[in-house]
């Protein structure tokens, strides 16, 4: 009997060499090479994954820097645009204050004109007047 223990563990030994050898060509390697295969796709799906990133980053900060641009644009039109408006409504409180000025000094040398010529009209009618005056208290024509 100790004769069949080591014969017996020797057969057992290369019949598990020999179903070692068997399953790794049948199954071991196919699915190393299938797990191999399928890191490369994630590798190679990762690598895109981070390129589609980066353009996705890149655009942004584009977009972003076009956002800005344009903001400070339309912020540079909109002042230079308040500016116009700012000189034109200047411009329009000055033609409006000379056309008062000179509308208020025609109406002043017109009331003038009339004070004048009132005036004058009122010392004819006075100096009339004083000579009837006198006419009627001396009661004789002067």
């Amino acid at each position: 009997m100790p004769e069949l223990i080591p014969s017996s563990l020797l057969i057992q030994i290369i019949n598990f060499l020999v179903l070692l050898f068997i399953l790794n060509i049948i199954l071991y390697r196919p699915i190393r090479g299938i797990l191999n295969k399928r890191k490369e796709e994630m590798d190679s799906t990762s690598g895109i994954t981070d390129e589609w990133k980066r353009k996705i980053e890149k655009y942004s900060n584009e977009i972003e820097e076009n956002i800005d641009s344009t903001r400070k644009q339309g912020l540079k039109e909109r002042l230079g645009l308040r500016d116009n408006g700012l000189a034109a409504e200047k411009e329009l409180l000055q033609n409006a204050y000379s056309q008062v000025e000179e509308s208020l000094g025609k109406a002043k040398n017109e009331i003038k004109e009339k004070i004048n010529n009132a005036r004058v009209s009122l010392q004819r009618e006075m100096e009339s007047f004083s000579n009837e005056l006198a006419e009627k208290i001396l009661g004789r024509s002067l």
